[in-house]
């Protein structure tokens, strides 16, 4: 009976400090400074995030279908996340659009195409006009302090999991 007791109280030891280090960790990394976040996500790429530094969108690449899932999305003031087809190697069609209120949120957005097998995506943050309704002609892209509009690529993919390259 002792040696199962010692083994409960080992395994409790080692939650407690797990526990403890995942909190260090989400405190470094969604707790630190606002001002400094990354406009356009992807690997390998930094660039500056907006000059108030509070517009931002992180994702992942998703899985083909007609909904996409955002890990967050921040804005400073309201604003849209607007899925972009790929034309080109650019932004090409609007295919799904959803408002979200100022500050941290997660998300999801309804398309009207889905996403297929190895197609290419951008997540775009649009301003709003102050009416909550998109208009691509009102609701214009954020840009970042160096002018660059603020998106993520992503793509569609089966086995996202394994695409994934950190």
């Amino acid at each position: 009976m002792e040696p199962q007791s010692g083994i409960k109280a080992w395994q409790w030891i080692v939650t407690v400090i797990v526990i403890i280090i995942l909190i260090i960790i989400g405190v470094l990394v969604f707790g630190g400074d606002k001002t400094d976040t990354t406009a356009i996500d992807n690997p390998g790429t930094s660039v500056p995030s907006s000059t108030t530094g509070v517009n931002r969108i992180v994702m992942s690449d998703q899985y083909p279908g007609n909904i996409v899932y955002l890990s967050s999305v921040q804005f400073e003031k309201g604003g849209w996340v607007v899925i972009h087809a790929d034309n080109a190697g650019q932004p090409g069609a609007i295919i799904g659009q959803t408002y979200f209120e100022k500050g941290i949120n997660p998300g999801r957005i309804t398309l009207t195409k889905a996403t297929v097998e190895g197609g290419t995506y951008y997540a775009m943050l649009h301003s709003d006009n102050g009416d909550k309704t998109f208009d691509a002609t009102k609701d214009l892209p954020l840009k970042d302090a160096n002018g660059s509009i603020i998106m993520k690529i992503f793509r569609a993919a089966a086995s996202v999991g394994a695409e994934i390259k950190g």
